[in-house]
Formats: structure tokens, sequence, C-alpha cells
């Protein structure tokens, strides 16, 4: 885009420019605060219009998710039910999905210079090969994602010579947990820039979970506004899979 702009396309005054600017700076708006993503109806009174996927707050019907087949990958640490188990499943209804916690996860280091791999790591390679979308979801560590996901997504250089190499067209949610907000942020961002580094699509919305608070009963999520952004994420994940199908 920018070669066809010119050299001066980089230009703050730039149009080019100011529309690259906006679109990031939309983007971190939707990963803070989901409400940003609503439209304003004046004819209905200014209530916000339901996102599209999650029609009134609720998941969509089985007959809407059931529209195309599509496959998604959970990579994610399972530790309690206040980290990521339960947060990973919400709103994926209609999918075939394949979930690798942290069990899963436990994988030898990668090295690119180690061709063998164990049955855990040739199963983790194969899924996310053959998937059409992803979530991530990692516990925050010192300030960023854990090595355990963090190793199992070196090991994606496997796919670097697929005809949809690494994460390349797909859609990839992401989620971060952490007993207090500042982890989450900066564990969301490390995710988000990692799938970029990976040729996926992050999702509109990442999703932060505070677990300093309740978050699950053991039967489902309790905190109906962590319920909601996780619905909308397995959405977004879900029609952009669906959408590449048509």
């Amino acid at each position: 885009m920018y070669d066809l702009g010119g050299g001066s396309a980089i230009y703050e005054d730039s149009a080019l420019q100011r529309c690259f600017r906006d679109a990031r700076a939309a983007t971190a708006h939707f990963q803070v605060n989901p409400a940003s993503m609503r439209r304003e109806d004046p004819a209905a009174g200014h209530h916000p219009a339901p996102r599209r996927g999650l029609p009134h707050g609720k998941a969509a019907s089985n007959a809407t998710q059931q529209q195309a087949a599509v496959s998604a990958a959970m990579l994610g640490g399972e530790r309690s039910a206040q980290t990521t188990s339960l947060p990973l499943i919400v709103g994926l209804g209609g999918a075939r999905v394949e979930l690798f916690s942290a069990d899963a996860l436990d994988l030898p280091m990668y090295s690119p210079s180690r061709t063998e791999r164990t049955d855990r790591a040739s199963a983790l390679i194969e899924a996310v090969r053959g998937c059409d979308g992803l979530i991530l979801a990692s516990p925050s560590y010192h300030g960023n994602l854990s090595g355990l996901l963090k190793n199992a997504l070196d090991y994606l250089e496997d796919l670097r010579a697929d005809p949809r190499p690494y994460l390349e067209g797909r859609a990839v949610g992401c989620i971060a947990c952490a007993s207090g907000w500042q982890g989450t942020v900066a564990t969301l961002s490390s995710l988000r820039s990692i799938v970029h580094a990976l040729r996926g699509w992050p999702t509109p919305l990442g999703v932060t979970v505070n677990t300093a608070d309740p978050i699950t009963d053991g039967d489902g999520v309790v905190d109906a506004e962590i319920g909601e952004k996780l619905q909308a994420l397995g959405a977004q994940v879900l029609d952009f899979a669906r959408a590449r199908h048509r």
C-alpha cells in the first residue's frame, strides 16, 4: 500500500497514514471496551444494536451456528476453573473443537534443529493445520504469556511450507487471565503480536479476565459481563471462518 502511495504516504497528513492509524486505534478500543463495537440507533432511543453473531447478548441459535461446518483449536492452560478452562469453550457451539490444555501443551523445548516430534507435538501441529480458527488463552506469568503456550506456538514453525503457512487465513481469539488488570493487558498485547507474526487475524475483540474476583462456579461463567465478552469472541472467530467457507 505504501509503495503505491509513494514516499509521502507515511507522513501524518497523508490520508493513507490516517486510515491505518485510525484502524489501529479502533482495534485497541475494541480490546478494552467491547461497547465501542456497538452501533447507536436513534430511532430506538439510542439503545445499542446487538452484535453480529450475538443476538440480544445470547449465543447464536443452533441453526445459525451450523450454517457451515468449521473446526477450531483451543490452546490454553487448564489449571483450575478460575483460570482458562471454562472460558475457552464459551461461544463455540456448532463447531468441531479440539482443546489442548496444559497437559497437552507440555512439550519438549522447541528447537529448530530438532526434527523428531512427540505424539503430543504432532497432534498439536495437525490440529492447527486442519482448523479454521483458533482461540489462545494464557495466564499472565510475570507480565507475559506462559512459557508453556509460547513454546507450543513455536512448534507452528512446522507449518511454514504449508499451502496455508503458519496461521494464515485463520481468525484467532485471544484471552488473557491474571489476578489483576495490569498483567492481563500486557499478556493480551503479546498474544495479539504473536498472532500477527504468524500471519493470523486477531479478532477485533480480545478478552481480559481478572481472576481476583470469582469468574466461574464449576458449572459455567457467573460473571455476566465476562460471559458476554467470551461469547462475542467465539462468535467473531466462527463468523470469520464461515465467511471463508462461502
